[in-house]
């Protein structure tokens, strides 16, 4: 990654307005004399000891902390991150509400940081409701703040490129987006009725934690859109490796991702994961959807498979024990229903994403074992005629590098292990 220019840091330390970043995090700044002073959150600050001095843009703790900076040190230091992530999260908001804002009659304070509209290639994001909106507006901003900050973020589309998930269309489609801690600064301050009211409605709705921070912070963002395009809900899966990498706001799970699927096609193809999910669509098999973990078959699930019609379910869960009885059991359960369902089977320890970014191309790997999916309903199994398979097969790269079940391990969870099918 190539290092940040010393002009743009430069001008970043110069024309973001620091004391809008500090009162963007609810801390509350009162006049003294020429500067701003306000109680410093790096330690215990019974008196305020943080001074922010507008005119040349930094700031000085006099308490304990005994340390200070510009603006970019101030959120290396307020949001634990490092010098380049700091770059980032000011960059975005450059030419934004977070620029100094000119005295009344329009005129830049003076010597202070000032704004050149004119220089900005950064498309500016719509500005927050100035107070308290409806729920549902609220959180369709929320998505499209996040979706530009996917499209502006190369380390997020690196990421999803590197899962395979890197298609245009997908992006738009589902509206993907991505939580980077900018959300705080594109709401009115604390100091202000409407920063009030609308960080308290964020927190009701999960977006935001109650220190203030993003809940699904560092992830990239699915939104769950129900009929009318609302939201629904969103699922969030960290870039960084963690304990906790796939992440839901607070509440019971709202809504079926890709309904459109389940309302057009008499067959779906069930995942384990978001992620999964969407590795079939980029595949080309558009008739998917996904639970929201092992556990995640909701009711919504149901209601909409049921209502819509869908008579099979190729449930395509992780390879994995945990995977294998939650599809066995979630099977059980669509038979009751009244819908065939079969289990897409993966080489052991993989799920879809893992199984097609191996087994390359995706597209002809994927449907090849959804065609063959064990069957596990109470009808008759209609056989995959071997010109089909063996059109899918072709062109795949070998799967010589993925060690295939023994028949002995096969047989004791009643599969036909797709991995030795593909190298017979």
């Amino acid at each position: 990654m190539g290092r940040i220019p010393e002009d743009e840091v430069a001008r970043i330390k110069r024309e973001i307005a620091l004391e809008r970043v500090v009162a963007a995090s609810g801390i509350e700044l009162a006049p003294h004399g020429k500067d701003l002073v306000g109680r410093c959150p790096f330690h215990d600050d019974k008196t305020p000891s943080l001074v922010i001095t507008p005119s040349k843009n930094l700031w000085h703790c006099l308490g304990a902390c005994q340390t200070g900076g510009s603006v970019i040190d101030w959120v290396m230091k307020a949001e634990a991150v490092s010098f380049r992530h700091a770059v980032e999260l000011l960059r975005e908001q450059h030419f934004s509400s977070l620029v100094a804002q000119p005295e009344r009659g329009g005129r830049p304070a003076e010597d202070g940081p000032r704004h050149h509209p004119k220089n900005s290639k950064r498309t500016k994001l719509p500005a927050f409701a100035d107070g308290a909106v409806e729920a549902a507006a609220l959180m369709l901003r929320v998505v499209e703040h996040y979706h530009e900050q996917l499209k502006q973020s190369p380390e997020a589309q690196e990421y999803l490129q590197s899962r395979g998930l890197g298609s245009p269309e997908l992006l738009e489609h589902f509206k993907l987006g991505f939580a980077n801690r900018t959300l705080g600064y594109r709401l009115p301050t604390r100091q202000v009725k409407a920063g009030r009211e609308l960080r308290g409605q964020l927190t009701e709705l999960g977006v935001l934690r109650e220190s203030g921070h993003e809940h699904l912070n560092g992830a990239i963002v699915f939104p769950i859109l129900g009929e009318s395009g609302d939201v629904l809900g969103m699922y969030g899966r960290k870039l960084q490796k963690g304990p906790a990498p796939h992440m839901y706001l607070p509440g019971p799970h709202r809504g079926v991702w890709n309904l459109e699927a389940v309302k057009s096609s008499r067959e779906v193809i069930l995942c384990e994961s978001l992620i999964d999910a969407a590795t079939f669509w980029c595949a080309g098999m558009r008739n998917v959807t996904s639970s929201y973990g092992i556990n995640g078959f909701t009711e919504d699930h149901r209601q909409a498979f049921v209502e819509h019609g869908v008579q099979r379910v190729r449930i395509a869960y992780d390879r994995d024990d945990a995977g294998d009885s939650a599809a066995e059991k979630l099977g059980a359960e669509l038979n009751e229903l009244g819908i065939e369902t079969s289990r897409v089977l993966f080489p052991k320890g993989m799920d879809a994403n893992e199984y097609a970014l191996r087994v390359a191309p995706a597209d002809k790997s994927l449907r090849l074992a959804v065609q063959h999916a064990v069957w596990t309903g109470k009808g008759h199994r209609v056989p995959v005629p071997a010109v089909v398979a063996s059109e899918a097969l072709s062109g795949c790269e070998s799967l010589e590098s993925v060690e295939p079940r023994t028949p002995a391990a096969t047989a004791e969870v009643g599969f036909v292990d797709l991995a030795a099918d593909l190298v017979a």
